[in-house]
């Protein structure tokens, strides 16, 4: 190993100093006065101001999926619909209401369904898995049919 052949690991070359007189004057290479000129302050991004501009979110939060609670929607269905469509000793499901038309999908789902007392029923129905109003429940008991 010979002394010219020696390499330096690190850089001897500093960043330059600027404003502390030497050959660099007056606007210490930065040229100009001014905002430009001044230390640890700089311009604004252009996109900064458009991004105030746009308005802000209000209400509930900015992210409505995970600030606010909905209320799940049913989709109503009566006594009257559930006596016409079905026979006496059927028992009901979602997707047995969907075979029959009586339920929508949207999108690859069945839409929920609350069965409503609207109407009467004289067929005794099982229903599973189904939401239910307590007249619906109590009229559905009485002839005869059950809700699981």
């Amino acid at each position: 190993m010979q002394s010219n052949t020696l390499k330096a690991t690190t850089s001897r070359m500093t960043s330059m100093r600027v404003g502390r007189g030497g050959k660099r004057g007056k606007t210490s290479g930065r040229g100009t006065k001014g905002q430009n000129a001044r230390a640890g302050h700089k311009k604004r991004p252009e996109i900064r101001d458009t991004i105030k501009k746009i308005p802000k979110l209000r209400g509930h939060g900015k992210n409505r999926s995970r600030t606010v609670h909905t209320v799940k929607a049913y989709a109503p269905v009566n006594l009257a619909i559930l006596e016409s469509v079905f026979t006496d000793g059927d028992t009901i499901t979602l997707a047995v209401l969907k075979q029959k038309g009586v339920a929508s999908s949207r999108g690859g789902r069945v839409t929920p369904v609350k069965v409503l007392g609207g109407g009467a029923l004289t067929k005794k129905l099982m229903l599973s898995g189904l939401l239910t109003s307590a007249s619906a429940k109590t009229a559905i008991e009485a002839a005869g049919g059950s809700v699981l």
